[in-house]
């Protein structure tokens, strides 16, 4: 017997079928996400202390509604499993950035975009004698950013690694400052930065105005082109073929400090980066399982500075991959890894069984402007197991206490016993297999340098208390003194 089926209807069961063998197989599930982002839009360095501006406030909540419409809204594209899309759970989110005022607001524009108010509906509760309270800015959602002691003062510093307090890293970074590329650099561009010089005296002495300072200069300039209606003076010119030659040069500047192949201590902020991002994202894994007490969140979210980009980007392989990561990440600029299966997703699936990709947005993302797919680690995929991305990742990771001291060459405050005990370090997660119970090693300098400060500081006191010394009000000293006295920075750049 021979069946004949119309055409039409075995059209439409093959499209049926295909269009659910996705959501059964073949579709993406995101299990977890990791969101590293600059901060927007801000007054420059060279003027401190720097703010974030309105424009940058609307940079990042604009990039934090996007990730919302991306990763939590009850219809987003590439919603996480199991978060909530509305009111948020504490439980779910972990964000975090340095004790810095720019990121710091930065972190907060951008949680009022990933969880805006509620309104009265969800933003409201019932007490126990019937009084119904409203939470206040119709329903604002309270979200904590954790401060962290890695990149604190970062906008406020023109020094590119004047926020890592990692010894070894700054010396590092300071050889450039004796290699062939900058002395070239310094003499071949030493009439252009001269030229721009009735521009910048009002901020830099004349022997400041050279590629010595790439960065503060073109970041001084920027701003003003940004946000001066005067700019420039009247009887100056300033093309913006100008403004994108000062670019170049403060990009090549600033990688040059933040990444160098046969120096890997210099991008020690890209190290302890990785570090964080495997072990947020393995905790995502571990803690999934059902006897696991405590779940960790979903979504990790850091701002920081952009030397952890370019140190990253170098170490990661991402310049092999677009010559565009060797520049500077625009403000609001975001690395996004995202942890995913293809299979089902319930229970959750084995370490073998999850993926890892890699999105990179250069500015404020939307939907307009959404990240893009790179492959990390100078191969062709974009798409990695995650055994095989917790590997690539943990042969530069830093993110043990004693291998971070060992690797800066810091020996004050909690890195002393790991100075004291001769060959012993501490190993990194180096199997994905998780955190471990190490501080971050930016974390670990910066309590060392408090600890030392504390001597010091018992010890004036000590002086003062056995010396029969009383302390003096300043203004009782002189009256007429003037503070505020503009200085350069201790440190070359």
């Amino acid at each position: 017997m021979v069946v004949r089926l119309n055409s039409s209807l075995l059209l439409s069961f093959l499209s049926l079928l295909l269009v659910s063998l996705p959501a059964a197989y073949g579709a993406d599930t995101v299990l977890g996400v990791y969101i590293f982002s600059r901060h927007g839009d801000r007054t420059a360095k060279s003027t401190p202390p720097t703010n974030l501006t309105d424009l940058g406030y609307r940079q990042v909540y604009t990039s934090g509604s996007y990730f919302r419409d991306r990763y939590v809204s009850s219809n987003a594209s590439s919603r996480i499993q199991g978060i909530n899309p509305d009111v948020v759970r504490q439980s779910q989110i972990a964000v975090s950035a340095p004790q810095d005022t720019v990121l710091m607001n930065s972190a907060q524009g951008f949680l009022q975009g990933l969880y805006p108010p509620v309104g009265d509906r969800l933003g409201s509760e019932e007490l126990r004698n019937r009084t119904v309270v409203q939470a206040p800015m119709n329903g604002y959602q309270l979200i904590p950013v954790q401060m962290v002691a890695s990149g604190t003062g970062s906008e406020d510093s023109a020094w590119l690694q004047g926020a890592s307090n990692c010894a070894q890293a700054a010396v590092s970074s300071d050889e450039y400052y004796d290699s062939a590329d900058y002395t070239d650099l310094l003499a071949s561009t030493g009439d252009f930065y001269k030229s721009l010089t009735p521009l910048v005296n009002a901020t830099f002495r004349d022997d400041a105005i050279s590629y010595k300072n790439a960065y503060t200069i073109f970041d001084l300039l920027n701003v003003a082109s940004i946000h001066n209606a005067s700019f420039p003076p009247s009887g100056t010119q300033f093309p913006s073929s100008t403004l994108s030659t000062l670019r170049t040069l403060a990009d090549h500047h600033e990688y040059s400090l933040a990444f160098n192949a046969s120096s890997s201590i210099r991008a020690i902020s890209g190290s302890t980066l990785a570090a964080e991002i495997v072990q947020a994202l393995n905790a995502t894994i571990t803690s999934s399982a059902p006897s696991s007490p405590k779940k960790a969140p979903k979504l990790n979210i850091q701002f920081g500075a952009y030397a952890s980009f370019q140190s990253f980007f170098g170490l990661a392989g991402l310049t092999e991959a677009s010559a565009d990561f060797y520049g500077i990440p625009d403000y609001a600029s975001g690395m996004v890894f995202e942890l995913f299966t293809t299979g089902p997703a319930d229970p959750f699936p084995k370490p073998e069984d999850l993926q890892v990709r890699f999105l990179f947005r250069n500015g404020t993302a939307s939907n307009g402007s959404q990240p893009t797919l790179f492959p990390l680690f100078a191969q062709p995929r974009t798409e990695l197991s995650w055994t095989d991305f917790a590997g690539r990742m943990n042969a530069f990771a830093v993110g043990e206490q004693g291998e971070w001291c060992r690797v800066c060459g810091n020996s004050t405050g909690v890195c002393a016993s790991t100075a004291s005990s001769s060959g012993t370090q501490t190993q990194g997660s180096q199997d994905g297999s998780g955190g471990g119970g190490g501080v971050s090693k930016a974390v670990a300098g910066v309590i060392g340098a408090m600890v030392t400060l504390a001597v010091v500081l018992a010890v004036e006191a000590a002086i003062l208390l056995l010396g029969g010394l009383r302390l003096v009000s300043k203004k009782r000293l002189t009256r007429d003194g003037s503070d505020g006295v503009a200085s350069e920075n201790g440190r070359k750049g």
